[in-house]
C-alpha cells in the first residue's frame, strides 16, 4: 500500500523559535491525523531540521545555503552581477529539475506560514519566488497544493504582489491565519471570497502549563527583538533600533524601582544577538541600581526552553509574534509591542486589543499605564485567554479533519481512478 506523503515548506531551521514550534504543532497533528504519512521538509537549513523534529528535510535552493550566503555577502557589485547572469540563471534551471525530483511521491504540499506571505525582510527574489517556484512545481507533479493558517501583507513592493498573487492563486486550498491577512489580500485583487480563515498553527499544540503559585516579588517576562524599523537588519534602520532600545531600557528601569524581578527573553536565536545585553549595558551606563537576580538572562536554544521561560513568568511584555502567542498559551496576561499587523490582530483576536502598543509608537509612558490596568485585571482575563486559546485549539482540530482527512481522501481516489 502507497504511503501518503506530506511535505511541508516554510523559513524552518533558522532558530526562529516561533516558527520551529509552528512545525512541531504541524509534524504533531499529522502524526495525530495520518499516523501513517510520511513527513518532509523543504526549508533554508535541512541539517536543523532534521536533528529538531526528526524529519527527512531538503534545502528550498541553494541560495539559502550559508556557505553561499556568505560568499555573496564578500562579493563586489560588478562580480553580484556577473554572477547571476554567468552562474545563477544555469544554476536556477537546475534548481528547478532538482526540486520537482524532490516531489516526487509527495500527496501534499502544505505552505505554513512563518511569514512567507509578508514582505518583512523577504525581496520578491527571495523566498516569494521560491514559493512561486515549488507551488508550479507541485501543480505539474500533481500535488495538491495548500496554503494552511498563513499570514498576508502587507506586501509594498508590486512584483512580490504578482508573484504572491500567482503562486496562491494555485492552491487547493486556501486559510488565512486572521481576518487581516484574507481581507489584505482582498484589498490588492486576489479574490478569497471562499478562502478560509483558521488560528495561527500554534495554536495546536498546547504546551504543558505548570501550576504557579504566587509569586513574591512578581516575574515579568520581558520578550525582546532586534528590531530595525520596517526593514529587518541593522543597516536598514539603527535609529529605530536605539529608540527601541532606550524606551524598553527606561521600562525595566521603571519595574526595577519597583522590586519586581525581570526575565528577557527573546524569540530567535539567529537575529535577537544584541538586544538582551545592550539593555543591561545602557541601565549600567545610567547608573540603575538592582540587587543580584532581578534580572534573569538566560540563553536559549530551543522553542521548549523558551517555553518553560515564559511558563517561569506572571505577566509578558513581548515584541515577537511567537513570544506573544506562546504567552498566551500558557495563559499569561500580555502587553503586545506591534511591529506588524499581525501582532494587533492576535491580540485584538484574544479580546485584549487594548494591551497592545504600536511599536512604531512606543511611549514608556503608555507602556506603564497598560502594565499597570493588565495587572490590576489579570483575574479576569486569565479566564478569557484561556477560553480563547481553547476555542482556538478546537477550530484547528477541524482544519486539520479537513485537510488531512478529506483531501487526502480525495487524493487517494484520484490516484486509484
Amino acid at each position: 500500500m502507497k504511503h501518503t506523503t506530506i511535505s511541508f515548506f516554510g523559513n524552518f531551521g533558522t532558530q526562529n523559535l516561533g516558527n520551529e514550534y509552528t512545525l512541531q504543532a504541524i509534524i504533531h497533528n499529522v502524526h495525530k491525523y495520518l499516523p501513517d504519512a510520511k513527513v518532509n521538509c523543504i526549508c533554508t537549513d535541512p541539517e536543523d531540521v532534521s536533528a529538531r523534529h526528526g524529519v527527512s528535510a531538503s534545502l528550498i535552493s541553494y541560495r539559502y545555503d550559508k556557505g553561499y550566503r556568505s560568499r555573496a555577502r564578500r562579493d563586489t557589485l560588478i562580480i553580484r552581477w556577473l554572477r547571476r547572469f554567468l552562474i545563477r540563471l544555469p544554476l536556477e534551471f537546475i534548481q528547478w529539475l532538482k526540486a520537482f525530483r524532490t516531489l516526487k511521491g509527495t500527496s501534499m504540499l502544505v505552505m505554513t506560514g512563518t511569514g512567507m506571505l509578508g514582505d518583512f525582510g523577504i525581496g520578491p527574489f527571495d523566498l516569494h519566488y521560491e514559493i512561486l517556484k515549488w507551488s508550479v512545481l507541485a501543480k505539474l507533479r500533481g500535488t495538491k497544493l495548500l496554503f494552511v493558517s498563513v499570514g498576508a501583507g502587507p506586501i509594498a513592493h508590486p512584483l512580490s504582489r504578482l508573484i504572491v498573487k500567482l503562486a496562491i492563486s494555485m492552491a487547493d486550498y486556501r486559510s488565512y491565519r486572521d481576518s487581516f491577512s484574507k481581507e489584505y489580500l482582498a484589498s490588492i485583487g486576489f479574490d478569497t471570497k471562499d478562502d478560509f480563515v483558521y488560528p495561527d498553527l500554534a495554536f495546536s499544540l498546547r504546551p504543558p502549563i505548570p501550576a504557579s503559585g504566587s509569586r513574591r516579588p512578581r516575574v515579568i517576562g520581558l520578550g525582546l527583538m532586534d528590531y530595525y524599523g520596517k526593514g529587518s537588519t541593522a543597516e536598514y534602520d539603527e535609529t529605530a533600533y536605539q529608540g527601541y532600545l532606550d524606551t524598553v531600557t527606561t521600562f525595566v528601569a521603571w519595574l526595577l524601582d519597583r522590586k519586581y524581578t525581570i526575565r528577557l527573553l527573546i524569540g530567535d536565536v539567529s537575529y535577537d544577538q544584541r538586544v538582551t545585553g545592550d539593555v543591561i549595558k545602557r541601565l549600567k551606563e545610567r547608573g540603575t541600581n538592582y540587587r543580584e537576580g532581578q534580572i534573569i538572562d538566560d540563553p536559549v536554544s530551543s522553542v521548549e526552553q523558551l517555553i518553560a521561560q515564559l511558563a517561569a513568568t506572571d505577566i509578558v511584555i513581548a515584541t515577537r509574534f511567537h513570544s506573544v502567542l506562546l504567552a498566551l498559551m500558557l495563559n499569561k496576561p500580555v502587553v503586545a509591542l506591534s511591529y506588524h499587523e499581525k501582532i494587533a490582530s492576535l491580540m485584538a483576536g484574544v479580546g485584549m486589543a487594548e494591551y497592545c502598543q504600536r511599536i512604531d509608537q512606543l511611549d514608556v509612558g503608555r507602556l506603564i499605564e497598560l502594565f499597570n490596568k493588565l495587572e490590576q485585571n489579570v483575574g479576569s482575563i486569565k479566564p478569557l485567554i484561556e477560553q480563547k486559546t481553547g476555542e482556538y485549539g478546537r477550530a484547528l482540530e477541524q482544519q486539520y479533519t479537513h485537510i488531512f482527512n478529506h483531501l487526502c481522501a480525495a487524493s487517494a481516489r484520484m490516484e486509484r481512478e
